[in-house]
């Protein structure tokens, strides 16, 4: 088993990377958590998970240990592929992904792509109460109260055609600036700057 590749940042994209380890290039599948993490790095280090398939080998590569643990749990649950877990992490930094499984917000997680509601309640279902001894201790990217004003915000841009990656810069950046900001005002600024 692989426990992490460093190595020269050879090739990024929003859902890969490769990682040139001693002369061997690693190409591994990441999140966009991950993907602004190393963006701009030239060397990186990701933790791997290593999924042996009858057709195929494949590497995940995280920039936590934290979010591949996550992804490992998510994995766990019986519907849920390599794909939708990275999916999932990449809707989701993994201190909101432990609060929408801690508050049982099944509505929240079906918002990611390909995911219906009964396997949202499913990875609810089975992920409650695993996921607090993970030690997600870095600040949360929005504060609490402003999460579901943050999600609404995000998905009314997403649906007016905007990227996820840079509506969510933009909207994280005027939710740190203006705490208690309305749904309609965090849009209306954002649109601005988008």
């Amino acid at each position: 088993m692989y426990e992490y590749i460093a190595g020269s940042v050879v090739e990024l994209a929003p859902t890969y990377a490769v990682l040139d380890a001693g002369g061997v290039g690693y190409y591994l599948q990441i999140s966009l958590q991950t993907y602004s993490e190393i963006e701009g790095a030239e060397r990186a280090k990701l933790y791997v998970h290593h999924v042996v398939r009858e057709d195929a080998q494949l590497f995940f590569g995280f920039a936590s240990k934290t979010e591949r643990e996550l992804f490992r749990h998510l994995i766990s649950v019986s519907g849920v592929g390599g794909n939708t877990a990275r999916m999932i992490l990449s809707t989701y930094s993994p201190r909101e992904l432990q609060n929408i499984i801690a508050t049982e917000n099944a509505v929240l997680l079906k918002n990611v792509k390909g995911l219906g509601l009964k396997t949202a309640q499913k990875i609810i279902v089975e992920l409650s109460g695993k996921l607090t001894g993970l030690g997600v201790s870095e600040e949360p990217t929005t504060p609490t109260a402003a999460l579901a004003e943050y999600e609404e915000a995000l998905a009314a841009l997403v649906m007016l055609g905007f990227g996820k990656a840079a509506a969510e810069k933009v909207v994280k950046a005027v939710v740190r600036e203006n705490p208690g900001i309305s749904v309609e005002e965090l849009v209306r600024i954002s649109l601005k700057r988008l």
